[in-house]
């Protein structure tokens, strides 16, 4: 995967902007633009990488639906639309995540209520849009180092596997996420056993994430041969897909009476009231920690990540911050979950097959149909899911997100890094493993710069 990554990115950038320069921008232009962006590279790729943001997704929705009354089908039906607005106009696997801090809050204080959630949601947005239409977003991009990101992308990374690991080993009560948990039987449909079998399968299928060599052997036998169709068979099929059918197949057989209890048509939809004090209590508690973690990760981070694993499509910090903040300062008012990108959730998605825009927007329709038809009734099945499962799915979108930490050139930079990846872990937050790794970056430029080193170097020396 190392190589293609890196295949030909001087040679690309030119000829886009060529293009663009020379292509007039008419409506037609634009309408062609965005079809280009949903066109699937491979049919079953795209449908598979879909799958791999839902380990993320659906616990999160599942616990503040059962926690703090959150209105599952309203949050079904923005969530899809932004997932096809997103994936048309970026035209990568762009992917929306729930804003984690401030469900993280919800899910532990019972006092912080869906008012207090959807305030937080809005200011948070308001901020981020804010710095996007200023530019201050872009600015903030090109100042940090990529050490620092890398650190930030490490840890988040291994904070997801862990939680897998938890999701694997634990049985988890979502409603209660702070109770401890008691250890998961071997056997069962939703046993230790079965999340095994499931990682076995996606390490066969996918194995580590690199390119097949169909050059390697020259020459072939017949039993070459057709060893070779068999395995091109087995690493083209869609792994997540099919491990996050046998999860709904398994969720119905766990609960037959939820089926029976569907209640067809969407969930009403309704502006949310807020009072003067769930605004206060909403900034306080929810958009102060979750501000850094949605310009760190679901800025910054999600802008290099995209530059790493699409360096021939054009995505700036200033975009991905006024999206961020339009999507909240919308679906917030109706009671939508507040939602953001995340470098995690594009590198599962990218990890299991996504390569274009048309994998999210696929999933996309999936919620909005799901969102309209069956509106929060969904939730009787979503309790039944194998949670194991999910956490399967996690464990590999949080270790393909952690090696994107694999660049760093010297040891300075890995030791930046590594620093801030601590931080971050052991003080559970990103916003003080980010201080700690900046504060730790200008001390050891400032240290090199007797060496000749010009000041420039102290912030420029490797960012895009």
């Amino acid at each position: 995967m190392e190589s293609t990554l890196q295949e030909n990115p001087h040679f690309q950038a030119p000829e886009m902007s060529t293009d663009r320069q020379s292509t007039p921008n008419t409506p037609a232009n634009f309408m062609g633009k965005l079809k280009e962006n949903l066109v699937f590279r491979s049919k079953w790729a795209e449908l598979n990488g879909a799958m791999g943001d839902l380990g993320t997704y659906i616990p999160i929705v599942l616990a503040l639906t059962l926690a703090s009354d959150l209105n599952l089908g309203t949050t079904l039906i923005f969530t899809g639309v932004y997932n096809f607005v997103t994936g048309a106009i970026y035209g990568v696997p762009m992917p929306v995540q729930p804003m984690k801090s401030i469900a993280a809050v919800a899910i532990s204080n019972p006092d912080f209520g869906i008012p207090e959630v959807m305030a937080a949601g809005i200011c948070t947005a308001g901020i981020l849009f804010l710095l996007g239409v200023t530019g201050l977003m872009q600015l903030v991009y090109r100042l940090i180092p990529i050490s620092v990101v890398r650190g930030i992308q490490l840890a988040q990374g291994l904070s997801f596997a862990m939680t897998a690991v938890k999701y694997i080993q634990n049985v988890q009560d979502f409603a209660k996420s702070k109770k401890t948990s008691p250890k998961r039987d071997w056997l069962g449909l939703d046993g230790l056993l079965l999340a095994l079998i499931c990682a076995i399968f996606i390490i066969i299928v996918n194995g580590a994430g690199e390119d097949q060599n169909e050059n390697q052997e020259i020459y072939e036998t017949g039993n070459d041969r057709r060893r070779k169709r068999l395995n091109k068979i087995i690493f083209s099929l869609p792994s997540a897909f099919l491990i996050f059918l046998l999860g709904v197949v398994l969720a119905i057989i766990r609960g037959p009476k939820a089926v029976k209890g569907f209640e067809f048509g969407p969930s009403p939809i309704e502006i949310v009231k807020i009072t003067k004090n769930s605004w206060k209590q909403g900034f306080i508690k929810g958009t102060i920690p979750q501000l850094p973690l949605s310009i760190l990760n679901s800025v910054i981070a999600v802008c290099k990540l995209s530059t790493d694993l699409f360096p021939e499509r054009e995505m700036t910090a200033t975009s991905v911050s006024v999206t961020v903040g339009l999507m909240n300062l919308i679906g917030c008012w109706f009671g939508a979950m507040p939602c953001c990108h995340g470098a995690g959730g594009l590198a599962g998605q990218y990890k299991f097959g996504g390569r274009s825009g048309g994998c999210v927007a696929l999933l996309g329709v999936a919620k909005l149909v799901l969102g309209l038809v069956l509106g929060s009734s969904m939730v009787k099945v979503l309790t039944q899911f194998p949670v194991g499962v999910l956490g399967v799915l996690l464990l590999f979108a949080g270790i393909e997100l952690a090696m994107c930490s694999r660049d760093m050139n010297s040891k300075e930079e890995s030791f930046v890094m590594l620093l801030c990846t601590a931080v971050s872990l052991v003080g559970s937050s990103a916003a003080l493993g980010f201080l700690c790794g900046i504060v730790v970056h200008l001390f050891l430029k400032m240290r090199n710069m007797g060496d000749g080193n010009s000041c420039d170097g102290v912030w420029f020396s490797r960012n895009p």
